[in-house]
């Protein structure tokens, strides 16, 4: 059968991996069968972004790890595991969605993770696009409320509506994160370039003792 433009946006892939048990039980226990699709995107997205704290120091690349449904049994992810978990919880709910990265830089970001990085570039950020109302909208899911509030920044709030990138200031006015390279998007996680990239703007990381290379693994505090 010919799939039609947006039917391989809703397919289970290997990294966005909708046809575990978990997966569904969080669809589940989050929107009901009556919600619209609105009502169902906008739960969803809270459900991500609040109930897995933000966390970009502990970093897994084992493929295996960065599945959807591993993510899911985590209560803290990064940005690019955020955006396949909100990718794969979409499409399990019926709503066609795909993986959006881009690189930005964050000015008010922690000076520790800067310090560790050498630069406030933060690569292959990673958000969702589903489609709604006959239109791809972005959504962000990566800071949750309390980390923002730590932060001094408003939480990214999405409506189903319009595009939720990035906070652009904070509540001050300062400038907190500014676009610079968008990749694209895609229907699943493209391991390799994820990868390559990141070793290409992070060589230390990879060369630190913090990277545990027989589990190729990051941990730092």
């Amino acid at each position: 059968m010919e799939m039609t433009d947006n039917s391989k946006y809703l397919k289970s892939d290997f990294f966005v991996n909708t046809e575990s048990k978990n997966i569904k039980r969080f669809v589940a226990g989050t929107v009901d069968e009556s919600d619209d699709e609105i009502t169902k995107a906008t739960k969803l997205y809270y459900a991500v972004r609040d109930g897995f704290y933000y966390d970009p120091y502990f970093l897994d690349f084992k493929q295996d790890s960065l599945r959807s449904n591993y993510l899911l049994s985590r209560r803290k992810a990064y940005c690019v595991e955020k955006a396949i978990i909100l990718t794969a919880v979409y499409r399990a709910a019926g709503l066609p969605a795909r993986l959006g990265f881009a690189n930005v830089k964050n000015h008010i970001g922690t000076e520790k993770l800067e310090q560790f990085l050498g630069t406030n570039l933060l690569v292959f950020h990673g958000y969702t696009e589903v489609y709604l109302n006959e239109k791809w909208v972005k959504a962000t899911p990566a800071f949750n409320k309390e980390l923002c509030q730590k932060l001094n920044v408003e939480p990214l709030d999405f409506d189903g509506l319009s595009d939720s990138v990035f906070q652009e200031y904070n509540k001050k006015g300062n400038k907190y994160m500014e676009y610079m390279h968008d990749y694209g998007t895609f229907e699943d996680l493209p391991y390799d370039l994820f990868v390559s990239e990141l070793r290409a703007n992070y060589p230390s990381l990879f060369k630190s003792d913090f990277y545990d290379k027989k589990n190729n693994t990051v941990f730092f505090r």
